[in-house]
């Protein structure tokens, strides 16, 4: 028996911050982000568009649409107990979307749990965010 190596899809993302602070993607198209934001603001952003998208694919994949989608995100950066480095230590995401058509509970339960877990920002970071969702206008408790 033969073994087959498959090989994982690599995306390459790049972002340019020229000298008067303005961010170009690599393709020379400007990225407006306010110039008050911090790289925190920007990552909160990011995990917040990054959890909608993986929502987004999951929920196409069980013919599932999206009709509609908002989120927010907060973070508290302090000094880590475990190596006394600043960084995020909490993490709390609110999402809130409506479904066509609603999935009975357990398969919303799965799809909002691949939602988080395929979200690779999330995922990246060492202090797993906290979530909260609303699905079709309730609160949904995992």
């Amino acid at each position: 028996m033969r073994s087959v190596t498959v090989r994982a899809k690599e995306l390459r993302y790049a972002v340019e911050l020229t000298g008067g602070g303005e961010f170009a993607e690599e393709h020379g198209v400007q990225l407006e982000a306010p110039a008050e934001w911090s790289p925190e603001h920007l990552l909160l952003a990011a995990l917040v568009r990054c959890s909608l998208k993986s929502l987004r694919y999951h929920a196409q994949r069980k013919r599932i649409e999206v009709r509609s989608q908002s989120g927010s995100a907060r973070t508290l950066v302090t000094r880590r107990e475990t190596d006394g480095r600043y960084a995020l230590v909490e993490t709390e995401v609110e999402l809130a979307v409506e479904l066509e058509p609603e999935p009975e509970p357990a398969a919303l339960a799965e799809l909002l749990s691949l939602a988080e877990r395929d979200c690779f920002v999330g995922s990246s970071l060492t202090a797993k965010p906290s979530y909260r969702w609303a699905v079709n206008g309730r609160a949904i408790h995992p």
